[in-house]
């Protein structure tokens, strides 16, 4: 193939997926808009007319907002790309430490991450301190919004960089099935990072403390037994400090399993309804979906690996994306034009992805439905998109492509069928 060639395939992957993702936001908008001033039948006794109308606000302002978005990544992509900003760092960096060619390159990674970074800084603030603000669900701090990104950053350096530099190591020293020992490599991390997330990484930015005892632990804890689940700790997290958004969650695998709840949640949910949310996410790990998540990215890391391990010996793959290398090195450079390119190809797969979750979803609640009373989970669910103001109308097209969850209609439906 030649440069050129790939340079029009790229650019015409790019303008296709920005065309059908402004044609699927025109959709949402559309079908959102034309539903407003009506609660689904479903939900009438459930959700009043005024709720119904803000989540449909907040669902065409973030759209709307999300399309601003578009615009600038793709003018960014377009700039760092095809406009030569890419190899204009490259060279800057090379300049920098000519006598380090992989200290050059991890620091043309870092460029090119702090370019990015100050790209979405604005977008960032607009959503805590605009778009969450405005709806009423924001309660980020301008203090807090800074701590939270020092906080990240410091994360970043302190892990992100030895990886980089290993991965760039391995790249440079390992031969032509350096990929494999990156694979390798990147599960280990995976490994690592589900192990030290919950007490080493997430206590950075939230406090999390025991759930008090009392009747709702009580409750927890009989659930976990008839499931057969064994969890380090049942855990309230200080989310209401950024967000009125309530949500339950686990993290870690093994023995290092926690349950994990928003103080949100635990505020406006009864004990029957926490116990309910509980036995769906009980769901996902009675059919192993995290596991089988973790499975899928592996494979799929596998074989963009192998493919990367091709296409960096290919010189039209550096040309066609605005590149080329000198004398430091190209491992960088493959890393970044495939990560950047990669995902502007694989766009069209997407409802693929939102359809494995929503089975999974699907599964999860067809399991807290036998484990408890599905119509406390139908009423714990319409508490959370009335609270969350999540949209009871989503396009049916939009909704195939992006959400990882089923229409809060079909949801419901299933659950009341299995109560009755």
């Amino acid at each position: 193939m030649s440069s050129f060639v790939f340079s029009l395939s790229f650019v015409a992957a790019l303008g296709l997926s920005v065309a059908m993702r402004l044609w699927l936001a025109r959709r949402q908008v559309v079908h959102v808009g034309r539903h407003r001033d009506r609660v689904p039948e479903a939900f009438a006794d459930r959700i009043d007319l005024a709720a119904h109308q803000r989540a449909a606000d907040y669902t065409v302002a973030r759209v709307r907002f999300g399309t601003l978005e578009l615009f600038a990544h793709s003018v960014l992509l377009i700039t760092l790309t095809l406009l030569g900003a890419l190899q204009w760092l490259y060279e800057l960096a090379s300049s920098a430490l000519p006598g380090s060619p992989l200290g050059a390159q991890l620091l043309f990674l870092v460029m090119v991450a702090l370019v990015q970074s100050a790209l979405e800084l604005p977008f960032d603030a607009y959503r805590q301190f605009g778009l969450e603000k405005r709806f009423g669900f924001s309660r980020m701090s301008v203090s807090l919004f800074i701590t939270d990104m020092l906080r990240g950053t410091l994360i970043a350096v302190i892990i992100g960089l030895p990886l980089a530099m290993l991965v760039l190591w391995l790249m440079r020293a390992s031969g032509d099935f350096w990929w494999l020992y990156v694979w390798m490599v990147w599960v280990a991390f995976n490994a690592l990072l589900l192990l030290i997330y919950p007490t080493l990484i997430a206590p950075r930015f939230n406090r999390f403390e025991p759930l008090p005892d009392g009747p709702l632990r009580e409750r927890v804890e009989g659930l976990l037994r008839r499931c057969g689940f064994r969890s380090q700790g049942l855990f309230v997290m200080d989310g209401s400090k950024r967000s009125n958004h309530g949500n339950a969650y686990f993290t870690g695998f093994g023995r290092a399993k926690r349950i994990v709840f928003f103080d949100t949640l635990i505020s406006r949910l009864d004990a029957d309804q926490i116990e309910a949310v509980l036995a769906h996410e009980l769901g996902h790990f009675r059919h192993r979906h995290v596991l089988k998540r973790m499975l899928y990215s592996f494979v799929g890391s596998f074989l963009g690996l192998a493919l990367l391990g091709w296409l960096s010996t290919q010189l039209w793959f550096y040309e066609g994306l605005g590149m080329q290398p000198g004398p430091i090195g190209h491992e960088a450079p493959a890393l970044l034009l495939f990560m950047l390119a990669v995902p502007v190809f694989l766009f069209p797969l997407r409802p693929l992805a939102s359809f494995l979750s929503r089975k999974d979803e699907f599964e999860a609640d067809a399991f807290a439905a036998a484990q408890t009373d599905a119509r406390h989970l139908v009423s714990a669910l319409v508490r959370l998109y009335q609270d969350n103001a999540a949209t009871l109308t989503p396009d049916p097209l939009h909704s195939a492509f992006y959400d990882s969850h089923p229409p809060a209609a079909i949801r419901v439906g299933r659950l009341l069928a299995a109560a009755a």
